[in-house]
C-alpha cells in the first residue's frame, strides 16, 4: 500500500511517561517488538473517548516508512480500510501490511474479553520500528456505524527514549457505504454491546446496493434515521487519543 499522508489532526510532542490504563499485551504480525538489532521499541496506548455506545474494533497498528500509510482524508478509501470500516474485517489490512516491504511491525491491539475497545477504556501494546521506518498509523472501526472509523496516518514516532508523542483522533466516514443507520446493514456485535436491539440480525458483509463512491471525510455522526439512537451511539470529536512513548 502506498497512500499519501493524512490531513488529520496535528500532533503535539511532550516529554513525559506514557498514559496509564489498558491491558499490556504482546505483539503480533511481522516481528515482535524489539527483537531485531537496531530496532526501537515503543509503547502505544489508544483510548476510546466516547461516553456510551461507540465501541472500537481492536486497532490495527503499524510502523512504516512515509511512503506507506493507511488512509488519506479527501481520497477514496482503500479496500483494506473499507473492510475495516464496513465489516470490522482486519484480515485484508493485516495481509497488505505483512506484504509491504516498507512496513516494520504490525500489532492488533486486543483489549480484553470481549476484544472490542469499550467507551472510556484504553489498550496498551508494544511495537518496534527500525531506523528507516519512523512513522505509525492505525485504523479502528466505529462498530455502531455503517462505515465509520478512527485512526491516524503517518504519525512521526518519538525520536528519543522516554519522549512521548500524543494525538487526538476524530471520527471519519470511509465514503464507501450509505449511512442507513439500520441494524440490518451494521455488524451484529453492535446490538449486543450497547443493549439497543431490533429483529435485524446485522451483517458482516458489504451490500453492493449500499455502495457509495465517495472519499474519506469527517463523519457527520449519528442522526437517528433508523435503529441507531443519537443519545446512545453519537459522539463529539475528538473520539480517540493515542499516546506513543519510546521505551527502548
Amino acid at each position: 500500500m502506498k497512500t499519501p499522508k493524512s490531513m488529520g489532526p496535528s500532533r503535539r510532542n511532550v516529554l513525559k511517561g506514557a498514559a496509564a490504563g489498558g491491558l499490556l499485551i504482546g505483539t503480533s504480525g511481522i516481528a515482535a517488538a524489539g527483537d531485531r538489532k537496531g530496532d526501537a521499541t515503543y509503547e502505544v496506548t489508544i483510548e476510546n473517548l466516547t461516553s456510551m455506545g461507540q465501541w472500537f474494533t481492536p486497532p490495527i497498528i503499524a510502523t512504516h516508512r512515509p511512503s506507506t500509510g493507511m488512509f488519506t482524508v479527501g481520497e477514496p478509501a482503500s479496500f483494506e480500510v473499507k473492510e475495516i470500516a464496513e465489516n470490522g474485517n482486519l484480515g485484508p489490512m493485516q495481509d497488505a501490511l505483512a506484504a509491504d516491504k516498507h512496513v516494520d511491525d504490525v500489532v492488533t491491539a486486543v483489549s480484553g474479553s470481549p476484544p472490542p475497545l469499550a467507551p472510556g477504556n484504553s489498550v496498551t501494546v508494544e511495537i518496534s520500528g527500525d531506523r528507516g521506518r519512523k512513522y505509525l498509523s492505525f485504523v479502528s472501526m466505529l462498530i455502531c456505524t455503517n462505515d465509520g472509523f478512527t485512526g491516524v496516518d503517518t504519525l512521526r514516532l518519538p525520536k528519543k527514549v522516554h519522549e512521548t508523542v500524543e494525538m487526538y483522533t476524530n471520527a471519519y466516514d470511509a465514503g464507501t457505504e450509505i449511512n442507513t443507520e439500520d441494524f440490518a446493514d451494521i455488524v451484529p456485535p453492535c446490538q449486543g454491546l450497547v443493549g439497543v436491539t431490533s429483529e435485524d440480525d446485522g451483517t458482516g458483509m458489504s451490500n453492493p446496493d449500499l455502495a457509495e463512491d465517495g472519499v474519506v471525510h469527517p463523519h457527520a455522526g449519528v442522526e437517528g434515521g433508523d435503529d441507531l439512537q443519537p443519545a446512545v451511539h453519537d459522539w463529539d470529536d475528538p473520539i480517540g487519543h493515542v499516546t506513543i512513548t519510546r521505551i527502548a
